[in-house]
C-alpha cells in the first residue's frame, strides 16, 4: 500500500485545534484538548485495518458482524511531549502495548544518542504509532524512527497536531514509508526553530511547566 500523509479538515478536529492554539487555555484544558484530538486522529490513522468475519449472537438472533483480523499496536511517545497523545490513542485502542523513546543529539557528533528505549518484546509483530505533537525541524521524529526500525516493527505511523512544512519534507524524505497524519499543517519554521503561528511549546503547555 502506498504511503499516506493525510492533514486532517474535519471540523470537529479543527474546532479544537483553534482552542489548543489560543494562549488563554489553560494546562488542563491543553491536556484534555490534546488527548481528544490525538482520538479523533486514531479513528482514521486505523481506517486500513484488516476485518475478518464473525458471527454474534444478540439477544434476537445471530449477527454477522466484522472484527479486526488479529493486528497487533503499539503506541510509542517521543518522550517527553508524546505521552499527552497515548491516553486519547487508548481510547479507542486499549489493548495497544505502549512502548517509550527519548533521544538528545550530541553536541558535537550531531548524531542521535537513544536514552531511552523501553518497546514491547514483540514488536517485530505490531504495527507502532509514533507520536510527538510538534514536528518542527523533523530530527526528533526522524531519528525516533530510525532507532525503532532497528527493531524491525512490522509498520510504522507517524502522528503529530502540527507540522510545519520544513519537518514534513524533512520526515518524508527521511523515511518514505511511513505514513504521516497532521491534525494541521503551519506556514514555517522562525529563526529559533519554533512553529509559526504553532500554539507554542507543547511539552510546557501538556504538563504546566511553562
Amino acid at each position: 500500500m502506498e504511503r499516506r500523509v493525510v492533514i486532517f479538515d474535519h471540523p470537529l478536529i479543527q474546532h479544537k485545534l483553534s482552542i489548543l492554539r489560543n494562549k488563554e487555555t489553560s494546562t488542563k484544558d491543553f491536556r484534555d484538548l490534546v488527548d481528544e484530538i490525538a482520538m479523533l486522529m486514531m479513528f482514521e490513522a486505523t481506517r486500513d485495518l484488516s476485518t475478518e468475519s464473525v458471527k454474534v449472537e444478540t439477544p434476537c438472533g445471530i449477527a454477522d458482524c466484522k472484527q479486526i483480523a488479529g493486528r497487533k499496536m503499539a503506541f510509542v511517545p517521543i518522550l517527553r511531549a508524546g505521552l499527552g497523545m497515548v491516553d486519547g490513542c487508548l481510547k479507542l485502542v486499549p489493548s495497544a502495548r505502549v512502548g517509550h523513546i527519548g533521544l538528545y543529539r550530541n553536541e558535537e557528533t550531531l548524531k542521535p544518542v537513544e536514552y531511552y528505549c523501553k518497546l514491547p518484546k514483540d514488536i517485530e509483530e505490531r504495527d507502532v504509532f509514533v507520536t510527538d505533537p510538534m514536528l518542527a525541524t523533523g530530527g526528533s521524529a526522524i531519528d525516533a524512527i530510525s532507532q525503532i526500525k532497528l527493531r524491525k516493527p512490522r509498520k510504522i505511523i507517524f502522528m503529530c497536531i502540527i507540522a510545519a512544512p520544513e519537518g514534513l519534507k524533512a520526515l518524508e524524505e527521511a523515511h518514505p514509508d511511513v505514513d504521516i497524519f497532521c491534525a494541521g499543517l503551519d506556514d514555517h519554521l522562525n529563526e529559533n526553530g519554533y512553529i509559526v503561528p504553532g500554539l507554542g511549546d507543547a511539552g510546557d503547555r501538556i504538563f504546566g511547566t511553562k
